[in-house]
């Protein structure tokens, strides 16, 4: 599914015309199946990872997209420019715009949303498990170095085969994502921990933008170990592994 999850809404800056150009050509190449965003396989690897017993869901967001457009796929991806310092306060400033249309994109404020939408919902009596679903995709972007970037050349050109890095063989060996100690007790804890991650995300879209080159697997496997940390501590916070 298009552009870090987007779908056929993510632009780059340009003209009217070439935004519909762009829109266009994106639009087709949803049409034709094709898909820019991490595949379906590695959202399960990373969800199986963390410890999620529903980790079939993981992929869920993606086919949301179909439907609902940019409503949902500018929930995918945030255009950072390069350098940029992710701050806790910018995740949090991104909350508010959780399933609006919004071309700069809001993956890390979507991370929250669905962490309070869940527990608003558990809290009422019910199991919070579809918000769950989608916040495991959302933090499984995250580590998606090329949703934390503009969509420029670079990032047209390498985005598919970067989504594909893994595609075959992730789910033989989920050891080779690493799992490092997250501690999560709060809101905030989270915010943090997204932020920290945008920003390592930002820094690794930056090298390779400027080493003109795609990520290695062994990369990859590290950038899946941020999500898969993040949200195995999500899920404890939560008490919500099942």
């Amino acid at each position: 599914m298009p552009r870090g999850g987007a779908g056929p809404y993510r632009f780059a800056p340009g003209g009217a015309a070439l935004h519909l150009l762009r829109a266009a050509l994106l639009l087709c190449m949803v049409l034709n199946g094709d898909a820019w965003a991490w595949n379906d396989e590695i959202h399960i690897a990373i969800a199986k990872r963390a410890g999620y017993r529903k980790w079939y869901n993981a992929a869920g967001a993606d086919l949301a997209r179909l439907k609902a457009g940019p409503v949902e796929g500018h929930n995918h991806f945030v255009n950072n420019a390069p350098g940029t310092v992710v701050t806790p306060r910018a995740v949090m400033e991104q909350v508010p715009r959780y399933n609006r249309v919004d071309e700069n994109g809001h993956l890390y404020g979507a991370i929250i949303a669905t962490i309070r939408d869940c527990r608003r919902e558990k809290k009422a009596g019910g199991s919070g498990a579809r918000h769950l679903s989608f916040c495991a995709h959302y933090i499984g972007d995250l580590s998606q170095p090329l949703h934390n970037s503009r969509f420029n050349a670079y990032n047209q050109r390498y985005h598919r085969e970067t989504d594909g890095i893994l595609n075959g063989e992730v789910l033989a060996h989920l050891d080779k994502i690493p799992l490092q100690a997250v501690s999560i007790r709060s809101e905030a804890d989270i915010a943090r921990e997204v932020a920290r991650i945008a920003t390592l995300c930002v820094a690794m879209a930056d090298r390779l933008e400027r080493e003109e080159r795609l990520i290695t697997r062994q990369e990859a496997y590290a950038q899946l170990g941020y999500s898969a940390s993040l949200f195995k501590a999500v899920l404890e916070w939560l008490n919500a592994g099942d």
